[in-house]
């Protein structure tokens, strides 16, 4: 898979969506809803121009560039899936639709564009559990993205 934290340095606010996760319903998350990063698996494609793709269906960001910023097994006891993970800025005018997601995935995400301060009080109370998010959060914190 590879997922990407998109953040605006002039405005300080990141993209994140919402969107139901079956498992997590399953698994004591009350409502079935997560705040997490856009993210997709890798069809035939690479890393690179999956998170682009993903980027532009879930948000509605159209990116020219990402920085890759990571590799890592998501589960290694468990999954063989290995996550890319990328941070792209994006600015208001890359705005080219919606975004939401594909009908034709079934995918309803509603994207969340939220103060960098607030996602980070989000990650800090429990409000944020998804493992690729908090690591892109994090990432963002410790390299200073949006000081």
């Amino acid at each position: 898979g590879a997922g990407i934290l998109l953040y605006n340095k002039e405005k300080k606010t990141v993209i994140l969506t919402k969107q139901f996760r079956m498992p997590t319903f399953l698994n004591d998350n009350e409502n079935g809803f997560l705040v997490e990063i856009a993210a997709g698996m890798l069809d035939k494609d690479n890393p690179e121009a999956c998170v682009i793709r993903e980027t532009e269906e879930e948000t509605g960001y159209r990116l020219k560039e990402v920085k890759k910023v990571y590799e890592a097994y998501s589960s290694p006891g468990v999954m063989t899936e290995k996550m890319h993970f990328f941070v792209g800025e994006y600015t208001d005018d890359m705005k080219v639709n919606e975004g939401g997601g594909l009908d034709s995935e079934h995918e309803d995400i509603e994207v969340l564009e939220i103060p960098f301060k607030e996602a980070v009080s989000m990650l800090n109370n429990g409000e944020i559990v998804d493992t690729r998010t908090i690591v892109l959060l994090q990432y963002t914190i410790i390299h200073k993205l949006l000081d």
